[in-house]
């Protein structure tokens, strides 16, 4: 009898481990199947934009700076023309911590020489400078914003079609003989009065119609701190605050502000970050 009570005792003790063994091997694998279930959609380049979906309720620190998620766990961040350092990403979720350390790739950049401009949109006079620094505010206010909005995770839509492109982001700019800043933009050279269509559903954030150097200029949030800017239109169709869908149309291409002819420069922003717009169009 005794015996037999010794041996139960023993069965149920070795029941008892086996299902802590079980338990602690099933709590392994679901953490480290939480470590690899955050994905990320994007070239890890200067000047991309990269999207991520991770498990919903966990926070994302990018470079230690932690950033928002949306309900249904995606987030975004973007790199920075010149960036050389390695972006280090973590996940937390219920105290658990996974770091991804990602390389960042270096981009080749143009020089692109521009002629004819004239001398006032080169090297604005001063009394200029109070409007260029009110211009300056409108489109950093508007840049600044970090909304809930999650239309960033949707493919984007080149705004004009059978178009050709003449300026690229990242090219160094030399007006009239004088180095200036890179260009941040994507440039599609058309016929003044086409047609600008909505890359991307948004919301009108800024729509101006005379700022000195991008002269009619439209941006949208797309949620997170993305933004896309709309530049040198003639008509613009679109007020602040008004919702719009892909695909509609927003104002017609101009030669507004500092442009030596007729065309549309796109931008693509994460806050102040300036992103090239090719990583998130297909232009072929």
């Amino acid at each position: 009898m005794v015996f037999k009570k010794l041996k139960m005792t023993y069965l149920y003790y070795k029941t008892i481990k086996m299902k802590l063994v079980f338990n602690s091997l099933f709590f392994i694998f679901c953490f480290f199947s939480y470590l690899d279930s955050a994905e990320l959609i994007g070239k890890f380049e200067q000047g991309n934009l990269i999207v991520g979906k991770t498990t919903p309720g966990s926070k994302i620190y990018i470079d230690k700076k932690q950033i928002k998620v949306s309900k249904k766990g995606f987030f975004v961040f973007g790199l920075n023309k010149d960036r050389k350092n390695d972006v280090a990403i973590d996940i937390v979720e219920n105290g658990f911590n996974k770091k991804i350390i990602k390389k960042v790739y270096k981009k080749k950049y143009k020089i692109q020489k521009i002629e004819g401009l004239p001398k006032k949109q080169v090297t604005p006079p001063k009394e200029f400078y109070e409007r260029i620094r009110g211009d300056n505010k409108l489109i950093g206010k508007a840049r600044s914003i970090n909304s809930n909005l999650s239309y960033f995770i949707n493919e984007f839509k080149i705004p004009i079609k059978n178009t050709i492109i003449t300026g690229v982001y990242g090219s160094q700019r030399i007006l009239n003989g004088i180095p200036k800043s890179p260009h941040y933009g994507l440039d599609f050279a058309a016929k003044e009065g086409t047609n600008i269509k909505a890359m991307l559903d948004g919301v009108v954030t800024l729509s101006e119609i005379d700022l000195y150097y991008t002269g009619g200029t439209v941006i949208f949030d797309h949620g997170h701190g993305v933004s896309t800017l709309y530049m040198h239109m003639k008509d613009i169709f679109v007020k602040k605050g008004q919702k719009i869908k892909q695909g509609e149309v927003i104002g017609t291409v101009g030669k507004t502000g500092r442009s030596t002819g007729a065309h549309l420069d796109i931008r693509l922003n994460w806050f102040d970050v300036k992103l090239d717009p090719a990583s998130v169009l297909k232009l072929d």
